[in-house]
């Protein structure tokens, strides 16, 4: 998963500190030199981790680092806090034309995902602003790239203006242009051709349809899996093109760490998107602050709970609620909820997305394999329509003839029927605000206190909306 090995060597850098009251330079320099040597194996750029350890170093040998009470926890945040000034301080949002179409020019390498990127860039404008894009299939090189782009925007619903392959890519991009005024486009999204490499050839063309289009944003999109090379490409097309931003994509994968650290210092353009995964909506704009909580294992809450409000419907959430407080959570329920669950990615990195556990050494080994997810589903779907409602049913006959329908061991059964009733119970006490024993399982500390705060506070704002609410209704009927 992304950044794990270079989470997991800062985390070893940082363990010596926490078990002293009292910190040395020469303690501060050990330290410095395990950071060094993690950010190099995660492929940050050289230039990046000889300014980073320098000015951490700096700023942790000063006299109130050394002689506070939590010397240890202050250096972290020094860390923590040079992390995201290293990449970009705040999350930069699109550039919009004051004019319609604003228009976006999408440009990179061969095998990066800029046609994919092109769709989910076209659903988030479509989801955040109800926008009406048009795309422009402007790689005539690319065996297959238009009838790639025309399934990728048919999947999210975006016409696609093509002129086949015989046509040179800058009278596409006039012509399409034109097709945009006609049917007053709020965007355009260029797809460009990529090539292996940067070519003068490439560029040229680049650089012509730049100035045909007078786009508002030139974004690169950047394979995150290539490290520090994605930082040459940035910088190569940025001298070329000026670019205005970056889309980092394949974050989901063995990714070191090294693109997100280094393209901000090194090029001064800011990472506006991440892209993590296929799907059309797994593309997120992209926060200094969160990334660096994540690269120190220290979950990212506030990305979790963006996710479940952007796939969880609020009525039907705030049913559940209620089904929880009153303990009558069903199997149902349990079936909605993992459709929605799913929706949001996969559960190994929701989890690493809750503070306490994302460096949690029981966390190491966990892996939730799509394929138990259907066999749950099995076991649910081979119930009745009164057992799935009244779980108390389940019977050892009962549960035998489920065993048999759904085709998985009758232990199997039992362990998910037990699961279902001890979550029940969890949930229902949490909701209530009985956290006893959870702050130990969600890890001790000031990450457990986190996780543990962020969770009464979803729950205070949840009861908070449902009485305004209940108060507009009143005020409605009177």
């Amino acid at each position: 998963m992304a950044f794990e090995g270079l989470s997991e060597r800062l985390q070893k850098a940082f363990a010596g500190l926490r078990r002293k009251g009292k910190v040395t330079e020469a303690d501060v320099r050990d330290t410095m030199r395990e950071i060094r040597l993690a950010l190099l194996e995660a492929d940050v750029n050289f230039g990046v981790v000889k300014d980073f350890v320098k000015s951490v170093r700096d700023k942790a040998l000063g006299a109130e680092v050394l002689e506070s009470l939590t010397p240890g926890q202050q250096i972290i945040k020094i860390v923590n806090d040079e992390l995201v000034a290293t990449m970009g301080e705040a999350a930069v949002p699109l550039n919009k034309s004051p004019h319609i179409p604003t228009i976006i020019m999408m440009v990179g390498l061969q095998g990066a995902g800029k046609t994919t990127t092109v769709g989910k860039l076209s659903k988030y404008l479509i989801e955040t602003q109800k926008a009406r894009p048009l795309l422009i299939a402007a790689d005539v090189y690319r065996p297959a790239a238009i009838d790639q782009l025309q399934v990728v925007g048919q999947s999210v619903g975006v016409p696609v203006f093509e002129m086949g392959t015989d046509t040179d890519p800058r009278e596409i991009v006039r012509q399409g242009l034109a097709q945009a005024d006609l049917q007053h486009n709020d965007y355009v999204i260029i797809d460009t051709a990529g090539r292996l490499q940067i070519d003068e050839k490439l560029m040229t063309e680049l650089t012509d349809i730049k100035a045909i289009a007078q786009p508002t944003e030139i974004l690169l999109v950047v394979d995150s899996m290539t490290g520090q090379a994605a930082t040459d490409v940035a910088k190569g097309f940025n001298d070329q093109l000026d670019l205005t931003g970056v889309v980092l994509t394949k974050l989901d994968g063995d990714t070191r760490g090294g693109a997100a650290l280094s393209i901000r210092k090194v090029t001064g353009k800011p990472i506006k998107f991440i892209g993590q995964g296929e799907k059309m909506d797994a593309l997120d704009v992209f926060y200094p602050d969160r990334m660096a909580n994540r690269i120190l294992g220290m979950g990212d809450m506030l990305t979790l709970i963006d996710k479940a409000q952007k796939n969880f419907d609020e009525k039907q959430a705030m049913e559940v609620a209620e089904k929880i407080k009153e303990n009558s959570f069903d199997f149902n329920d349990f079936l909605d909820q993992m459709d929605q669950v799913s929706s949001m990615g996969s559960f190994d990195e929701i989890m690493k997305m809750i503070p306490g556990l994302a460096n949690n050494p029981a966390m190491k080994n966990f892996h939730v394999d799509p394929k138990d997810i259907a066999h749950q589903k099995a076991i649910v779907y081979s119930m009745t329509p009164a057992e799935r409602e009244d779980p108390d049913l389940l019977n050892p006959s009962r549960r035998r003839r489920i065993a048999a329908g759904a085709g998985r061991p009758i232990v199997e059964v039992n362990r998910m029927i037990k699961q279902f009733n001890q979550s029940k119970q969890m949930m229902s006490q949490m909701y209530k605000g009985n956290f006893a024993g959870m702050e130990g399982m969600m890890g001790g500390g000031i990450q457990g206190r986190l996780g543990k705060m962020a969770m009464n506070n979803m729950i205070r704002k949840q009861k908070k909306n449902k009485k305004k609410r209940l108060k507009n209704v009143k005020r409605f009927k009177s």
